[in-house]
């Protein structure tokens, strides 16, 4: 996919694809090698619900980083209320500014936006977005990878799982991420044996839960109440979790 340039971006030195927002200004190769943990999501929005605990992990701090990557170009997301009438184009550039607002809020190290039609990442026949977060993954090596896991049941959050993980396999062993997070979004993991999950704690951080969550009017406005779904989840993981103790957190992602 060729580079392209938009509002607040800017262009990279490297062969790395995609849009890119720095929201500190630094130049895009630095961004992107001082990258220690990256999420890997299919639409705008997907990396704030599932992988929160990457971004305040590290909010803030200056020797670990969180990158985000989104693949799809979001012309295909559901609309509705004041953004019922725009064109599956003024949607997507609606969906784009706001995944950079996010950004900057979060303060990310980098933001990567790929623009794939949902057409191309459900086909498992198209190696293109393979071949680009293969080059990702070869610019940042990420300690930590958060992405959609197998068992959602979004097909382009399936087609975006199956390509991260074919370029993570493509790296030589010793360059792949230590760690691979699948995250909840379109469907829970409760019936995943506790042995076999991450808990990842994002307690104390609501202000900045909320206020990320906000920055995608296009859908909450549009009629899918994202944002207390997402909230939701979370305190009721916190409270699911261990049937026999007192809550110790109140938002927790799995």
């Amino acid at each position: 996919m060729n580079i392209q340039d938009s509002p607040g971006s800017q262009a990279p030195a490297s062969p790395v694809p995609g849009r890119f927002f720095i929201p500190d200004g630094s130049r895009v190769p630095e961004a992107l090698q001082r990258t220690t943990h990256l999420g890997v999501g299919a639409h705008h929005d997907d990396l704030e619900f599932m992988a929160f605990h990457g971004i305040v992990e590290f909010f803030g701090k200056h020797d670990r980083w969180f990158a985000g990557v989104t693949c799809a170009d979001g012309k295909g997301s559901s609309r509705g209320g004041a953004y019922a009438s725009l064109t599956p184009e003024q949607l997507a550039e609606t969906r784009s500014e706001e995944q950079i607002q996010a950004a900057g809020i979060g303060g990310y190290g980098a933001m990567i936006q790929l623009d794939y039609p949902s057409s191309r990442i459900t086909n498992p026949s198209d190696p293109a977005l393979r071949a680009d977060l293969f080059q990702i993954l070869q610019a940042t090596s990420p300690e930590v990878v958060y992405t959609h896991n197998p068992a959602d049941k979004h097909s382009t959050h399936i087609g975006v799982f199956a390509s991260l993980l074919e370029a993570i396999r493509s790296l030589p062993a010793t360059a792949r991420p230590r760690q691979l997070i699948g995250c909840e979004v379109w469907r829970d993991l409760d019936w995943m044996c506790d042995s076999e999950k991450v808990r990842m704690d994002a307690t104390g951080h609501d202000s900045l839960a909320s206020r990320l969550n906000a920055v995608f009017a296009s859908q909450i406005g549009g009629g899918k109440s994202y944002d207390l779904a997402v909230a939701g989840r979370r305190a009721a993981n916190a409270t699911f979790y261990e049937p026999r103790e007192g809550d110790e957190s109140t938002q927790v992602l799995v």
